[in-house]
């Protein structure tokens, strides 16, 4: 086994036992795709894992066969998705039917995106879980930004101001204690809200990188955004940019809702995959383009009637919550 392969598999096997708690009495589901060097790793990995497990290659079974599997676990039982792309059983997604059974999910999408051996080590790095650093530092941000009545985001002559105070912090920390589902799409790390009040978000940030009209992760000279009353106005980034918010306008508002701050130290501006789905998890701050935000109710923003949700990272040289430091130590 290489040492990739090694690692790959002392990850999964964290995430699975210290993360998801599973307990090897219990039944596990494996449901993979082989069309991509990292949904292969994985793969193997989980085999190493999860021994035991019932492991179904997605593109040679049908999806009846992969139903009559589901059926066969319990409540609490594991399973495992690992795609290439991600799976689909009819007009949804494979997880939503898992959760909907209340099995446990651990989830890897979009693995055809890591194009190389160096987007492959960083995403693998990425699977590493340590609870005492993710629930401990997770649960202390949220403590700060839950309580946080102003927001600065300062950074290169700007300053982004949240006034109002914030929506309650979420958690994506690997701590699923008193939550109605255990587990989701890894890498993990990341805590998020979002303002109270959008008309109270104002000022400027910089950004050096963004999800691309492909949904690929463009990264950039750093640059300049404004934002008026939750609104992102004007900015002075490449023609590339401009295109995504081309095609959110199209449809609604350019508002900015997500307020995200990565724990991930495995992606940084220097260590960056494509896949805009693990890259959110960077350990830094990313913000949200467009009206969609599932996970908070707002008047006037009906879920089903919005459609974007846009992630760009900012370049930022601190974070203030009340005038402390957001991220001291």
């Amino acid at each position: 086994m290489t040492s990739l392969a090694s690692l790959a598999t002392k990850h999964v096997g964290d995430i699975v036992t210290l993360a998801i708690e599973h307990h090897p009495s219990r039944k596990a589901l494996v449901v993979f795709d082989a069309r991509s060097p990292l949904s292969r790793l994985l793969a193997d990995a989980y085999k190493e894992a999860l021994p035991h497990a019932t492991f179904l290659d997605f593109d040679a079974v049908t999806a009846d066969a992969i139903m009559d599997e589901i059926k066969k676990l319990e409540p609490g039982d594991l399973t495992v998705l690992i795609q290439s792309s991600n799976f689909r059983l009819s007009e949804f997604r494979i997880r939503i039917e898992l959760f909907q059974r209340g099995l446990s999910v651990i989830e890897h999408v979009h693995l055809e995106r890591a194009t190389d051996e160096r987007q492959i080590e960083i995403y693998v790095d990425a699977l590493a879980y340590d609870p005492s650093y993710y629930r401990t530092r997770g649960h202390l941000l949220k403590k700060r930004i839950d309580a946080a009545e102003t927001i600065k985001v300062i950074g290169n002559g700007t300053v982004l101001t949240y006034e109002g105070g914030m929506e309650e912090t979420k958690l994506n920390v690997g701590d699923y204690e008193g939550m109605k589902n255990v587990g989701g799409t890894f890498p993990i790390g990341e805590v998020f809200s979002e303002p109270k009040d959008f008309n109270l978000l104002n000022g400027e940030a910089m950004i050096f990188a963004f999800a691309g009209t492909d949904h690929l992760v463009k990264l950039h000279t750093p640059f300049k955004i404004r934002i008026e009353k939750g609104i992102l106005v004007s900015h002075e980034g490449p023609k590339e940019f401009q295109d995504v918010l081309d095609q959110i306008s199209a449809e609604e508002e350019i508002m900015v809702r997500e307020f995200g701050v990565g724990l991930n130290p495995a992606f940084s501006k220097e260590r960056v995959v494509s896949d805009i789905t693990a890259f959110e998890r960077q350990k830094g701050l990313h913000l949200s383009l467009g009206e969609k935000h599932g996970v908070y109710a707002k008047p006037g923003l009906v879920p089903k009637k919005t459609h974007f949700h846009i992630d760009i990272f900012v370049d930022f040289e601190r974070i203030e919550a009340d005038g402390q430091d957001l991220l001291r130590e």
